[in-house]
Order: C-alpha cells, then structure tokens, then sequence
C-alpha cells in the first residue's frame, strides 16, 4: 500500500493514517444500521393522553442581541401545556441585557437572570438550575429555534424509560444553508455527528449531548453536582459525570432544532478549536475510567478519542515526511493514490447512508453533492484544530477558574 515510502519507521504510521479512518467509517456505518434496526421505530405518541410535567427551559445569552428575541417568540409559541421559561445574561457586552429586561416586561410569564459579569455558560445554567422549578430542564442555545413536538419527545423519555434516565440530547438541524461552509456543515451535521449519535447510543455510551437543545432529569444533574463551571465544553463534561454515575443518555432524532453555524472560517475554527479542547479536557480529567471495572462501557468511547487524536498527529507527521523525501512531482501528489480514493469513496458512502437515513427528519439528500468536499478539507482542518487545541486543553487543566465565553459567530443567512 506504501510501497514507495523509504522513511525508517513511517510504513507503520501511514498505514494507521490509512487503516483507522477507514475501520472507522465501517464502525460507523454499521453502528448507524443496528440502531435503525433495532431503535428507531418511530413510535407515535398521543400527545393527547399524556399528563406531561412543567419544563424549565434554560437559555444562556452572551451577547445575543440579534437573535435571543427570535428564541423567545419561538419558545412562547410552543404549544407544551407546562412550561416556565428563564433567561439567563452573563455579562454581555452588548444590549442582551436591556432586551431581556424589555422582553420580561413585555412577557411577565418569563423570568430573567442577569449576571454582570462573564463567567461562562455552565456558571450561567447553574444559575438558572436553581431557579428552576420543574423536575426536567431543557437546554437551549440562544439562536435555537425549536420544532413544535421536539419537547414532547425529550421529556416522553423521560415517563417511559426508567429513573436512571439522566438525559435527552436531540437532533441541531442548521438553518443558515446558503454559503458552501454552511452546505459542508450541514452535511456534517446529518451524516458524521447523527452516524456517532446513533453508534454510541448502540454501546451504551454516549460521548456528549448536543449543548444545542439537551433536556436533563434535574435530580441527575444535582447528584452530579450541576455543570462544571471550568469546562470550556460544558455539554461533553456533564455528560460524561452523568454517565460515571450511572445516569443513562439517550439521543432523539425526532426532537429537532434549528440552529445558525459560522460562515466565515476564522468562525468554524474558534469553534472547532473550542470543541476539540473541551473533549480534550474531558479526557485529561477522566483518565481514570481506563482503571475502574465498572466504567467498562465507556472504555470504548474514551480510547477512540484519544485515538482521533493521535491520528491527527500522525497524519500531519506523514504528509511532512513525504513531502519532505518526494524526490519527483509525482511523489508529492502523496494523497492522490488509490488507498486515499478508497478511504474518500468510504467516506461518500457513510455520508450517504446517514444523508439518507436523516432525509425523513430534513430533505437534506439534495446537498450530497457538498458532501464531496467535506473529507479531505477536514482531515486537514480537523488536524490543525486538534494540534491548536491540545496545548489549551493542558494550560486549562494547570489554570483552572471559570471558563468564560466568547461572543459566537452565528453566520448571516438564517433562511431554513
């Protein structure tokens, strides 16, 4: 398969660069087809017989003048019969602050939280927990846009599935999809992030909740001790606390959410970066899991993890070295080769299937043709993401304190 490379040590290399990818979108694939299978029933619910408890829906706002009163209209629009909503304002910087104050004249069933200083958007759903008074929180972001049934099928979950049942993540679905980095993470959304979902959900195990639009048992969240508030990723660390206790995650497709994505690159990378440290973070802090017998089913999660990671590495020590020893033209074209048009045309293949499957949720089978860019712009994207976040996941872990926020790239086109 490399044949050609002559560096001491780097056959062995590139063909983890190769192989694990590769495996990879296979493991993928079939987790995605079990969970069809055996899962996703689609179950109709009578929304009607269903005495359904008060929701406390939590919306963390930094900075979020142009979008929060958009959230709110949509928030009041719902027709779940029990609901008390709360903002919360961490110190933004711009009017969130008096929009939330005119919102909460305007609409005396609101209440709003106002924080004067930025200390992070755990530190912020720790406040609003408090102040909640339902037995089940649901999450929002504050551009989210929330289908009408989406809350019936969260808390549904929670009345059929038991009392270990911590947590509900459901389904972002993008509604900026006008430019090719909105098209690309559309695609991503649909196939790669729904394909994992479904996968993990199959072992039992997920790796994080969608901080989008999540629904939490509130009892889980206090035995957990609430969110950590020096996580800069908020939603996988409580996730994985959840999940060491024993609390199960489950994921729903059917409860969509409309969202806004960065459409600009300096946006994507602030926020891969962002993701990429706080799953960092939650590693370094969760080592311990590989020692402990009982957290057995989440071995498998925590070593793929560490395993994209080191594969980032390794694939940008490969491509240098080759570049480095090419002696023709021809050799520096090191990606165009078969093996990588097999691993490309296996990436088309995952992006179909789960494109297909997720088509009944959202007509996205139209934008698979986006699709075509999406692997090789981010193997290299996602490398220079991961080797960016790697030394702030550490510094993180020496620095501790809040982990404040920064103000969003939320993109320009909102059409859905």
């Amino acid at each position: 398969m490399f044949d050609n490379i002559f560096v001491p040590g780097l056959n062995g290399i590139a063909s983890f660069v190769f192989w694990y990818p590769f495996v990879m979108s296979l493991f993928w694939i079939a987790g995605t087809l079990v969970y069809i299978w055996f899962r996703d029933k689609d179950q109709k619910i009578d929304f009607e017989k269903v005495d359904w408890p008060l929701i406390s829906f939590l919306v963390p706002c930094y900075n979020e003048e142009d979008t929060i009163e958009e959230t709110l209209d949509n928030l009041l629009g719902l027709d779940y019969p029990k609901k008390e909503i709360i903002l919360i304002n961490d110190g933004s910087k711009d009017n969130t602050a008096s929009i939330l104050k005119k919102l909460s004249q305007k609409h005396p069933s609101i209440r709003v939280i106002q924080s004067y200083e930025n200390r992070g958007k755990a530190n912020a759903l720790h406040l609003g927990a408090h102040a909640a008074r339902g037995e089940f929180l649901l999450c929002l972001d504050s551009d989210a846009i929330l289908d009408n049934d989406a809350p019936y099928y969260l808390i549904h979950h929670f009345l059929h599935k038991g009392e270990r049942l911590g947590a509900v993540t459901g389904n972002p679905r993008i509604r900026n999809r006008n430019t090719l980095l909105s098209r690309m993470q559309l695609v991503e959304y649909s196939s790669i992030i729904g394909a994992i979902k479904r996968t993990q959900r199959i072992l039992g195990k997920v790796m994080t909740v969608s901080g989008v639009v999540v629904a939490f048992r509130k009892r889980a969240l206090l035995d957990v001790r609430l969110w950590d508030r020096d996580m800069i990723t908020e939603d996988i660390a409580v996730s994985w606390k959840l999940q060491q206790r024993f609390w199960d995650i489950r994921y729903e497709p059917r409860a969509l959410c409309w969202m806004l994505v960065p459409e600009s690159l300096k946006g994507i990378w602030k926020q891969r970066v962002r993701w990429a440290q706080g799953g960092q973070e939650v590693m370094l802090r969760h080592w311990r899991v590989l020692f402990r017998w009982n957290q057995r089913r989440i071995w498998v999660v925590y070593l793929e993890q560490w395993i994209s990671t080191i594969w980032a590495f390794a694939w940008l020590f490969v491509t240098v070295s080759l570049l480095l020893t090419a002696e023709t033209f021809q050799e520096m074209l090191i990606w165009i080769t078969f093996t990588s048009f097999a691993l490309v045309f296996m990436s088309l293949i995952q992006l179909f299937i789960s494109l297909h499957i997720d088509s009944k949720y959202d007509k996205v089978k139209r934008f698979y043709l986006w699709a075509s860019w999406y692997p090789a712009i981010y193997w290299i994207v996602n490398t220079g993401v991961v080797m960016s976040a790697f030394p702030r996941a550490i510094a993180s872990r020496y620095k501790g304190g809040y982990a404040t926020w920064k103000s969003p790239d939320r993109g320009i086109n909102r059409n859905k």
